[in-house]
């Protein structure tokens, strides 16, 4: 059962991938805030998911430092060139909380292949920007947006990898939550192949013709 005392704040809502997480987060149990730079249009991408959900589920939307001052976790899923504004204008409410970046350095129109800025990896970016002071998970950048908001299973896991141990369980209780199985990655340094596994799906869905690669980890009983 979803910790109700937990409220999420997902920056970037509004897009397609933090619409599709913060529809399964509300539909488990979470209160969750749309967070966007217009909170006219956070409100109304929570009332359009609002309107997909049962009664009584507890979603809204605001300003994307509205939302991370009011969520006990922030979840980001902004584009890359949203990447650093987005994170320097949260900094202050994200002290002492987890951040998961979800964020891939893809570079238009090259998007099928791998580039990472030289901190490493977005999230290594992520966590030279915002210091000692906030948790830094990185995962959720390879399930699909059409997946999520389907509502069924999906074949797809999740890999997790952040600066300690206890912030990667605590984002795990969250990939289970919504269905998914997550897995430890280990450190944050291991989140640049993590966000290169995008761009190489990215290419073999445009070379099978599909929306939905994954990855699954086989091997390993869990």
């Amino acid at each position: 059962m979803a910790d109700l005392l937990m409220t999420l704040a997902v920056l970037g809502g509004t897009g397609k991938e933090g619409k599709g997480l913060a529809y399964r987060w509300a539909k488990a149990g979470y209160p969750v805030i749309i967070g966007s730079r217009s909170a006219e249009k956070a409100q109304a991408a929570a009332a359009e998911l609002a309107g997909k959900l049962d009664e009584g589920a507890a979603v809204e939307g605001m300003d994307n430092l509205s939302a991370a001052q009011r969520a006990d976790l922030v979840i980001l899923t902004v584009p890359y060139a949203a990447h650093r504004e987005t994170l320097e204008t949260v900094k202050p409410a994200l002290q002492g909380k987890i951040l998961v970046d979800v964020t891939v350095p893809l570079v238009p129109p090259k998007v099928t292949r791998v580039h990472m800025p030289p901190a490493g990896s977005a999230a290594q970016e992520a966590h030279e920007i915002l210091g000692e002071g906030v948790e830094i998970v990185d995962a959720f950048q390879n399930i699909s947006f059409e997946l999520l908001m389907g509502g069924e299973t999906v074949a797809c896991d999740v890999l997790v990898t952040g600066t300690t141990k206890e912030a990667r369980a605590d984002v795990l209780t969250l990939v289970e939550a919504i269905g998914l199985t997550g897995w430890d990655a280990g450190p944050l340094e291991n989140s640049v192949v993590v966000e290169g596994l995008t761009s190489l799906l990215i290419y073999i869905n445009r070379q099978y013709g599909s929306n939905h690669a994954g990855i699954r980890i086989t091997g390993v009983n869990k």
